[in-house]
């Protein structure tokens, strides 16, 4: 007799377990992204311009060198920050001063941010600087795009195709 009351004290346990699991499966209700609104994405990976200029060996430093580490130019290892701004519509929604990563401040910049916008037409203006300049941007890209509800937007940055591309 006391086999059927373990046996359905563990049938009832596994029942209220599995009715756990299914509601927490289903609810409470998530919505990953307003159905009524668009999104752009601000995305890159970028290595600015060595922070410091590469200084020229004398003849008399190469000698001094072992035969392995002789090289033309000592250049340093640390990175530029990247200054990045990203303007929708007149206003100025995103501006930083990213610095490198890496342990020596020799690795890329990383920078992803999301944007909230309403459907319809928006004027983008995205900026970058990876040089020593103090005033000013290097790369500079204005766009007129027309978004739908639940449309996406990606601003990926890349230098050898000429900055910034907007998908």
């Amino acid at each position: 007799m006391s086999n059927i009351y373990r046996y359905a004290g563990q049938a009832l346990v596994y029942l209220l377990f599995a009715a756990f699991l299914g509601y927490f499966a289903s609810s409470p209700r998530y919505t990953h992204f307003p159905p009524d609104q668009a999104l752009i994405k601000l995305s890159l990976a970028h290595g600015a311009k060595r922070e410091g200029g590469c200084r020229r060996f004398t003849q008399a430093e190469l000698q001094n060198l072992a035969p392995n580490m002789r090289r033309p130019l000592d250049c340093p290892r640390q990175r530029l920050p990247v200054v990045i701004e990203l303007t929708i519509d007149g206003e100025t929604r995103y501006s930083a001063s990213v610095p490198p990563t890496g342990l020596s401040g020799d690795g890329p910049s990383r920078i992803y941010q999301r944007f909230t916008v309403s459907p319809g037409k928006h004027a983008i203006v995205a900026r970058l600087r990876d040089s020593d300049r103090s005033a000013g941007f290097d790369y500079q890209k204005t766009a007129e795009i027309e978004l739908t509800a639940r449309q996406s937007l990606a601003i990926v940055f890349r230098q050898e195709m000429g900055g910034f591309l907007f998908r």
